[in-house]
């Protein structure tokens, strides 16, 4: 699984979001170093997601911290999570990796693991 730049700004916005009430653009721009364009469009999908709203000069959560799990803002920003499955050198054959079971099961096990984790862990639990 890759995680976008987006999403990952995206968890550092809700994250800044959740210790204030508010914070501006131009706040979590420098608590994160991170370049305004981008969170121009961060902010926006957030808020067109009923995520945020802006208020005042500012940005605020609609939903409490407690409420918004991980998963949820890395899908809005990445779609559904990529399989930790190889595929072949051509992406429509089976991988040579599918001949060995044990070792196909170990990375279902490992996807199962990893999104059970990111489901159940809120914005909240990461302030």
């Amino acid at each position: 699984m890759k995680l976008s730049l987006y999403s990952e700004y995206a968890l550092l916005v809700m994250i800044r979001l959740s210790r204030t009430e508010t914070a501006s653009l131009i706040e979590i721009a420098s608590t994160y170093e991170i370049a305004v364009e981008p969170l121009e469009e961060i902010l926006s999908a957030l808020s067109q997601s009923h995520y945020v709203k802006q208020v005042d000069g500012g940005f605020t959560l609609l939903k409490s911290a407690d409420e918004i799990s991980v998963v949820e803002i890395i899908r809005l920003f990445d779609g559904a999570l990529a399989p930790l499955e190889p595929v072949s050198s051509k992406g429509y054959a089976s991988a040579p990796m599918d001949k060995e079971d044990k070792l196909v099961g170990l990375f279902e096990q490992l996807q199962s693991q990893i999104l059970e984790r990111l489901e159940n862990t809120t914005i909240r639990e990461l302030v």
